[in-house]
């Protein structure tokens, strides 16, 4: 099964009062596992970046004055998701920035059952505890050492693997990706040679003389 997962950094919070996508990143899972690709670019917002935004993500104006506007990434964007279901922590907050941005190119909004929010999953498997990208990562043992700010593609390779866990853990591919068990195909082959355990003599007289004590064993009359 395809997933798409996927993370915006944005210039505030509420798209309504004029906030813009700034940076998208997403990448490809098949049976919940990433499978290598991803799409990830800076935007331009075409507005200023707020100070106390720029807390959050890193991102300055002069970071994304050279990037891409939103309209000439769009179709690459909606190329990649395909009509994948989209991964997201806090989900809702995704979809309105980038169906904002949708709207004012007069493109279709994404409906909002094509998106799986892990906060709302982590909240059921975890009601009352934090349930940030940081305490989940932290609750499942993996790597925080690389965030120091909110960058899009590095939260959502940690949302991928914070997923896995949500999802019950490397049980449902055996801690395997494709090209792993791929891999391990091609380095065994496919049809074994047969080998006999051979029982020693001094072993088949032992077992032979136990079966002598016993009245009508199994055993020999399998042999018969």
């Amino acid at each position: 099964m395809r997933e798409v997962v996927l993370d915006t950094e944005t210039t505030g919070i509420d798209p309504a009062e004029g906030h813009r996508v700034i940076e998208v990143a997403a990448i490809e899972l098949v049976n919940l596992l990433p499978t290598g690709r991803h799409f990830h670019t800076l935007i331009n917002p075409e507005r200023d970046i707020p100070a106390e935004a720029t807390r959050i993500h890193g991102f300055t104006q002069a970071d994304v004055a050279q990037a891409p506007r939103f309209a000439e990434i769009a179709g690459g964007l909606l190329a990649f998701l395909a009509d994948s279901p989209v991964v997201a922590h806090n989900a809702p907050f995704d979809a309105a920035h980038l169906n904002a941005e949708f709207e004012r190119l007069s493109l279709p909004p994404l409906p909002p059952e094509r998106f799986v929010d892990t906060l709302a999953l982590a909240k059921t498997r975890f009601p009352g505890l934090p349930n940030s990208l940081d305490a989940l990562c932290r609750r499942f043992g993996i790597d925080l050492s690389e965030r120091t700010t909110h960058n899009a593609l590095l939260d959502v390779r940690l949302l991928a693997q914070v997923y896995l866990e949500l999802r019950g853990g490397r049980q449902p591919a055996l801690g395997l990706s494709p090209a792993a068990v791929a891999a391990a195909q091609a380095e065994a082959p496919l049809a074994r040679t047969p080998r006999p355990i051979r029982v020693p003599p001094e072993r088949a007289a032992a077992h032979r003389e136990f079966l002598a004590k016993l009245k009508n064993p199994l055993w020999l009359a399998a042999e018969e």
